[in-house]
Order: structure tokens, then C-alpha cells, then sequence
């Protein structure tokens, strides 16, 4: 049997997004779930864990497809925050509903 190498990705805690913690070899994807909770799971430091193997994961390195020419950096997280306008619309209330209650 011939080993493949899988790469596995965790999860700290519900929510956290999904990082790279390395990669395990084995000869099919039921050991390397094993090997991964082994490695990556058996102290608690994971909540979650996805296993892949290597060689189904496509690689985008394309400059054209990853740095188009035009600026879209407002499509970008962080980019334009609507987190802002929402606080400022909560302080707005937040002020009118005070004038209102002095009635």
C-alpha cells in the first residue's frame, strides 16, 4: 500500500476559523483521521479537524485571477466595515430615545 500525505486543518474553538496545523502520511483517509486526532486532537487543543488529502486540493497561483487590475479593496473583509454605520445608527437611537423620555 502507498502512503499519501494528507494535510490537516483545526479549529481551536467554535467559531475560530479553520487554520493549517501540518500534515500526516497514510495509506487511507481512516488512519489518517487517526493520525490527525493522534497529532492534532488527542490533548483537547482542537475542536474541530478537517483531513485532505494532498493531492485533491487545487492550487490558484494564476498573479491575473489573484491580483485583478483593478482596486476592489472595498470587497476585501475589512475593506469597508458596515460595523461603523451600525454602531452610529445605535448611538443615534440610543439619543433620541433619551430627548424622548424627558417628555
Amino acid at each position: 500500500m502507498t502512503e499519501r500525505i494528507w494535510e490537516v486543518f483545526r479549529q481551536q474553538d467554535e467559531g475560530d476559523p479553520m487554520v493549517h496545523a501540518g500534515n500526516v502520511n497514510a495509506p487511507d483517509d481512516e488512519l489518517a483521521v487517526h493520525y490527525a486526532r493522534e497529532m492534532y486532537g488527542r490533548r483537547g487543543e482542537s475542536h474541530r479537524l478537517w483531513v485532505v488529502p494532498r493531492d485533491v486540493i487545487t492550487e490558484l497561483d494564476d498573479p491575473d485571477l489573484l491580483r485583478p487590475p483593478f482596486d476592489r479593496s472595498h470587497k476585501k473583509p475589512g475593506g469597508y466595515i458596515i460595523k461603523h454605520k451600525l454602531e452610529a445608527a445605535k448611538q443615534r437611537a440610543e439619543a433620541e430615545a433619551g430627548e424622548g423620555s424627558d417628555e
